[in-house]
């Protein structure tokens, strides 16, 4: 299970949607499975798919706090919204897709989430984008 909740205060760079709005999107993975379904290798610099009931945009600026499995550590990154699934797809749940910024934070979250699921290609049964 991924628990996405949207903070009111956090520390660190803000960073603004299209709209202007400061977002932040805090998030907590507690298991591999859902980790490797969530994650898009697919996307340049790695992904994260994030359930949400959040209105964005493609191209809007997210900031991402969030905790993997067997790691405590609060892992910061900032991201982009990428892939868009609106409420009522179906089969699918609604969310949205966050590619990890071009930046050290942004490779250190993408080779930390390899490595617990063993590899950008270990997608292995169904995920939430593809």
């Amino acid at each position: 299970m991924i628990e996405a909740t949207t903070p009111s205060t956090v520390t660190g760079p803000p960073t603004t949607t299209a709209a202007g709005r400061s977002s932040v999107i805090s998030l907590a993975i507690r298991d591999r499975a859902v980790l490797r379904a969530a994650y898009m290798p697919f996307i340049q610099g790695g992904a994260l798919f994030v359930p949400t009931n959040r209105h964005a945009a493609l191209g809007d600026d997210l900031y991402l706090i969030m905790t993997l499995p067997d790691d405590p550590t609060k892992h910061a990154v900032a991201g982009k919204v990428v892939w868009l699934t609106p409420a009522g797809s179906t089969g699918r749940q609604q969310g949205l897709g966050i590619q990890f910024a071009r930046s050290e934070a942004g490779e250190h979250i993408k080779a930390r989430i390899e490595t617990l699921i063993g590899g950008a290609g270990a997608a292995q049964g169904p995920t939430h984008t593809l």
